[in-house]
C-alpha cells in the first residue's frame, strides 16, 4: 500500500488536480487498485448555489476519466519515483470505449482496478473499471499514455514578441485564387 506522500513523489499533479489518495494493491506490471475520496469541498462544486439538486453534485465524467489515469500512470511507474534531470513528461494520449455506467457523489470512494495491457516503446495501454462500493460507475476498454522530451529536440521556435501576438506582423499567405485573375 502507499500513502498519499508516496503519490506525489512519484506522480507531477498538486491540488486541485492530484485525484489518488491512497494505492490499495500494487501488481507491479500487472494491476492496481487505487481510492479517490470525493468530498463536497472539492473545487468542482464551488459554484454551485445552495439548495441545489442532487444530480449537479454528480462527479465530473473527465475527472474520474483524469484520477483513473493517474492511477494508471501509478502503476505503469511502478512506483519509481522521478530523478532529477528526468527529461521526460506523462501524458495522456486518450481513452476509448469509455463508459459510464452511474455516477458519484460528496461522500463517496471511487475505487479504480486497472490493469496494464501493454507497453510499447513509451507508450502504453491500460484497461480498467471504477467502482463506488460494489457499484460500478465506470469502465474503459483502452486508456493510452506515452512519454515524451520535456524539450523537444530541433530548432527552437521563435519567441512571441513582448507586446504579445497582437504586435506580431500579419502574415501574408498568397490566395490560390491570385493566378486566375
Amino acid at each position: 500500500m502507499r500513502e498519499h506522500a508516496d503519490i506525489r513523489a512519484i506522480l507531477p499533479q498538486r491540488h486541485p488536480l492530484l485525484l489518488v489518495d491512497r494505492v490499495l494493491e500494487l501488481d507491479p506490471g500487472k494491476s492496481i487498485r487505487t481510492i479517490k475520496a470525493i468530498t463536497g469541498t472539492e473545487p468542482c462544486y464551488a459554484g454551485l448555489a445552495d439548495g441545489a439538486e442532487n444530480w449537479r453534485y454528480a462527479y465530473p465524467p473527465s475527472l474520474m476519466i483524469e484520477s483513473l489515469g493517474q492511477s494508471a500512470a501509478l502503476l505503469w511507474l511502478d512506483g519509481r519515483v522521478p530523478t532529477p534531470g528526468d527529461d521526460q513528461v506523462l501524458m495522456f494520449v486518450g481513452a476509448r470505449n469509455y463508459r459510464f455506467e452511474g455516477t458519484a457523489h460528496p461522500g463517496d470512494v471511487l475505487r479504480h482496478e486497472v490493469r496494464l495491457d501493454s507497453v510499447v516503446a513509451d507508450t502504453a495501454f491500460a484497461s480498467g473499471e471504477t467502482w463506488v462500493g460494489d457499484r460500478r460507475v465506470a469502465t474503459v476498454a483502452t486508456l493510452i499514455a506515452t512519454r515524451r522530451p520535456v524539450r523537444p529536440s530541433g530548432p527552437v521556435p521563435p519567441a512571441i514578441p513582448a507586446g504579445g501576438p497582437a504586435s506580431t506582423p500579419p502574415m501574408v499567405v498568397p490566395s490560390v485564387w491570385e493566378g486566375s485573375r
